[in-house]
């Protein structure tokens, strides 16, 4: 490859150095898809944060954006509005859980268990983060937008999943055969649900996990043969 460029003037070959090159490393700005997934959540980290501190209704999303250390357009890059920040911090919860229960599940072979291991997830992620459980029991309750859209949304596959390890132990014989499984999908999700909600008002301190016992062997000892 040549080095020097040539070319001709009046017969007379003459020759020009080759241009340099800048090899000086260069920041590079563009964003790439985890920077972007990093301040989406990090954003929706505040976003639960402000939501539980001032409740949703009094909260703006430039107090978000503020919180997450953004200028309040940038919100706006990720988020329609202050409605679509709280239905993701649902979705996303939902996401996690749904992920965390699959993979856990697998290593559960017993419906009884496997019940419990679906309380203990529930319980425990809601008892590890208050903030989002005040959100997640308390303000995402008060938001039309989200009523109307809570039966379309994850939990439908989350019921889904408790729904499928009933029939299981009904097709082994450890539940009772007459026991409608969505409806007893319902009623231990909303056991579960019950808990966190009396977790987040009471005045008193305790692990939210400590629930888990009893409201699995209430559930089993009401539907087992």
């Amino acid at each position: 490859m040549m080095n020097e460029r040539s070319f001709i003037t009046k017969g007379i070959t003459k020759t020009m150095p080759a241009p340099t090159v800048d090899r000086t490393p260069r920041l590079v700005t563009a964003r790439t898809p985890a920077a972007r997934n990093d301040k989406r959540e990090l954003i929706l980290r505040a976003a639960a944060r402000v939501f539980a501190e001032r409740g949703f209704f009094n909260a703006q999303v430039a107090d978000v954006a503020r919180s997450a250390g953004v200028a309040a357009g940038t919100v706006y890059l990720y988020f329609r509005n202050k409605d679509d920040l709280l239905i993701s911090i649902f979705e996303r919860t939902m996401s996690d859980a749904i992920a965390e229960g699959r993979a856990a599940l697998s290593r559960v072979s017993h419906p009884v268990e496997r019940l419990r291991t679906i309380a203990r997830l529930h319980l425990e992620r809601l008892g590890r983060d208050r903030r989002l459980a005040v959100v997640f029991q308390v303000e995402l309750r008060q938001s039309t937008k989200f009523m109307e859209r809570f039966s379309t949304t994850r939990l439908r596959e989350y019921l889904g999943i408790i729904r499928s390890v009933i029939a299981e132990g009904q097709q082994q014989g450890i539940f009772r055969p007459d026991l409608n499984a969505t409806i007893g999908a319902k009623i231990f999700f909303g056991a579960l649900d019950e808990m966190a909600t009396n977790w987040v008002i009471s005045r008193r301190r305790y692990a939210l996990a400590s629930m888990v016992e009893p409201v699995v062997t209430l559930f089993v000892n009401g539907a087992k043969v």
